[in-house]
């Protein structure tokens, strides 16, 4: 599933390309993909003829501004999902589940293989998480104020459940995922195993500083490599070609030598370096 990284590429580019894109006509093409109340006749009726407005992330959501105070149109790629744009037209394939069209016919066009992914149109006046209810249930962005060794420390308090499996909980982090909850691991020297309430305050300091340079990192890089994930023009990221530990199970630990052990955690595979993280 794309993560943070891949999630604020996605809103770049979207963000680039469709500043001031005028609706003309939108097409559902599986009403599956559309989660919010009317289904797809609304959300057709709802977004013909805005113009879109800001981009926003929240964790692995997206959302955007109808103008003029139309609403807005939320978005999660959830494991495959993906945008495409069109300057010419093009037979869509056969994983297309979305598309709209400004009225020069150009197209943006949302693509999902394993059709888990979902849009909402909320009404103007609406509060996003009342439609979109997902968003209630996150914690903080890890590049906000509130995402604090102190924040971190009283979250984990008592909890015996690994430290890995906690940073996969989006209600305590919003918007990580395995990548670079394995990467960030690394970067702090902590054991994935370990129990999450038995970390010291300047320890998870040390673990909140190496998530926020990951994430970093991997944004400057287009996102990662891996998966199924693509931006707005088709091109995966740079990421995973300098990746640490994840992905990379029996391969030498590019620090110290040390073969990379790979064991399964809670249903996802957690990658670590026995010598430089315990």
């Amino acid at each position: 599933m794309p993560e943070l990284p891949e999630v604020e590429t996605v809103r770049r580019g979207l963000a680039d390309r469709l500043q001031g894109f005028e609706i003309a006509r939108v097409d559902v093409c599986r009403s599956r993909a559309i989660a919010s109340p009317g289904g797809a006749e609304c959300f057709c009726a709802g977004l013909t003829g805005a113009v879109v407005g800001e981009w926003a992330r929240r964790g692995k959501y997206l959302m955007a501004e109808l103008q003029p105070d139309l609403g807005a149109w939320g978005v999660h790629l959830r494991m495959t999902g993906q945008f495409q744009w069109h300057e010419q037209p093009k037979e869509p394939c056969r994983y297309t589940r979305v598309r709209f069209w400004n009225p020069q016919g150009q197209e943006l066009r949302f693509v999902d293989m394993r059709s888990f992914g979902e849009m909402w149109w909320v009404p103007p006046g609406e509060p996003l998480e009342s439609v979109i209810t997902g968003l209630t249930r996150l914690g903080p962005e890890p590049f906000s104020e509130t995402f604090t060794a102190a924040y971190l420390k009283q979250r984990l308090k008592g909890s015996s459940r690994p430290i890995k499996t906690a940073l996969l909980d989006q209600a305590l982090v919003a918007g990580v995922g395995n990548i670079y909850a394995d990467e960030s691991l690394f970067g702090s020297g902590i054991h994935p195993l370990t129990p999450a309430g038995q970390l010291s305050l300047s320890k998870l300091e040390t673990l909140r500083e190496a998530l926020v340079k990951v994430l970093e990192t991997s944004i400057g890089a287009g996102g990662t490599t891996f998966s199924d994930f693509r931006d707005l023009e088709g091109v995966n990221g740079n990421y995973g070609g300098q990746a640490w530990v994840y992905r990379r199970g029996g391969e030498p630990c590019r620090s110290c030598g040390a073969l990379i052990c790979r064991e399964k955690l809670s249903g996802r595979s957690t990658h670590w370096c026995p010598e430089c993280q315990s």
